[in-house]
């Protein structure tokens, strides 16, 4: 299935991909600093919080506001903020609602 996409390739004299142009603000977010934990998150964990509420604790937000964004309710949420490892598809779900990457809440 061909997917519309803004990188562009260019080939060279060989005829063989030699660039890819990607859009500026494409490039610039990959640049940021988005990878990293900050350091309050770490902090939580080391205190026993699962990543995944040290997360929802340091961006400021209920279990209520998360729930709502992934459209659970809040008991169910807060179900899934107790598990230490959950479901690759969880921390994806869970991930896309912080604003984060899933592979941020691997710790």
């Amino acid at each position: 299935m061909n997917v519309p996409t803004e990188i562009q390739i260019i080939n060279g004299a060989d005829g063989r991909p030699a660039f890819v142009v990607i859009p500026y603000a494409q490039y610039v977010a990959q640049q940021t600093e988005a990878d990293l934990i900050p350091h309050e998150v770490v902090s939580r964990i080391v205190d026993g919080a699962t990543p995944i509420r040290a997360w929802r604790e340091h961006l400021d937000l209920t279990q209520d506001e998360v729930a709502k964004r992934l459209g659970i309710s809040q008991p169910a949420y807060a179900q899934q903020e107790s598990v230490n490892k959950p479901r690759k598809a969880t921390r994806e779900k869970i991930a896309a609602a912080f604003g984060i990457k899933a592979d941020q809440l691997e710790l």
